[in-house]
This record gives structure tokens, C-alpha cells and sequence, in this order.
């Protein structure tokens, strides 16, 4: 049974840094399409970045410079640091693994991320 498990959200003051952390288990972690979602009310669940299996990465224009994505095969885990962070960053982060050729999606719970002073 595949699962994620999304850990390091919270409440931060804008301006500040979080770090979330998404551990995986019962798939083949390393071969996987690796991304962040962010969901706010009324919105659709929009890509904030990815990684793929062979580390190349894929970010969001609105958080271009201020987030980094990363994943640690040996541990299967992917993390994202998030600096600088703004009101609009505010929401329900997801973590996903992708396999495109088998057309695959998983998804975690969610952690939920509140920027706010």
C-alpha cells in the first residue's frame, strides 16, 4: 500500500521559512515524479514544484527563488524550503508522486501552511 505523509506546516509570520517534509513508502521511490501541491479555498490544486527521478525540477512562477524542492532517494522523502513567504502562500500543501509511464498519481493528506502576521 502506497502512502505519503506529509510533515512541517504550520503557522508562520510573513517573511519567514518553513520546511515541509513528505516521507513515502511501498513504491519505487526513487523512479518517481515528485511535486508539491497547494490548495486554498475556491481554488483549484495548482503545482508549486517538482522533481523527477533524475533531479531536474519544475517551479511555479510565483515561488521561483523563494522555494526549494529536493528528495533524498536513501530516505525516500522530498522536501520543499520555503523561504520569504508571502500571504498568498497560504494554503494546503500536498505532496504527489508521478509515474508517467504508467500514468500513476498518489497523493498525501495534506499539511496545511498559514502565512499570516
Amino acid at each position: 500500500q502506497v502512502q505519503l505523509v506529509e510533515s512541517g506546516g504550520g503557522l508562520v509570520q510573513p517573511g519567514g521559512s518553513l520546511r515541509l517534509s513528505c516521507g513515502a513508502s511501498g513504491l519505487g521511490f526513487s523512479i518517481y515524479t515528485m511535486g508539491w501541491y497547494r490548495q486554498t479555498p475556491g481554488k483549484q490544486r495548482e503545482l508549486v514544484a517538482a522533481i523527477t527521478g533524475g533531479r531536474s525540477t519544475n517551479y511555479a512562477d510565483t515561488v521561483k527563488g523563494r522555494f526549494t524542492i529536493s528528495r533524498d532517494n536513501a530516505k525516500s522523502t522530498v522536501y520543499q524550503q520555503m523561504n520569504s513567504l508571502k500571504h498568498e502562500d497560504t494554503g494546503v500543501y500536498y505532496c504527489n508522486a508521478y509515474l508517467a509511464i504508467e500514468a500513476i498519481n498518489y497523493w498525501g493528506k495534506g499539511t496545511l501552511v498559514t502565512v499570516s502576521s
